[in-house]
């Protein structure tokens, strides 16, 4: 793999129970650092798998582009 396109630009962005987007985060040069695909598996528990993602980067800044909607209107009966 060439490490000249190792690090990339990604936006975190973050949405409310409407599916209106409220937050976002510029990040700058990122890169995985960590990644777990599974964890251990135990038949005789009743655990929950959750994939493990851990990202490094050289800076961030909140998008303030982005502004929080108003809360949608609920429909009167």
């Amino acid at each position: 793999m060439s490490l000249k396109d190792f690090r990339k630009d990604i936006v975190i962005e973050i949405y409310n129970e409407a599916g209106q987007l409220v937050l976002a985060y510029k990040v700058y040069r990122c890169w995985v650092s960590e990644y777990e695909a599974l964890p251990e598996m135990d038949a005789e528990s009743n655990a929950v798998m959750i994939q493990k993602l851990k990202l490094e980067c050289e800076g961030w800044e909140r998008d303030v582009a982005v502004v929080e909607p108003p809360e949608p209107s609920r429909p009167t009966a």
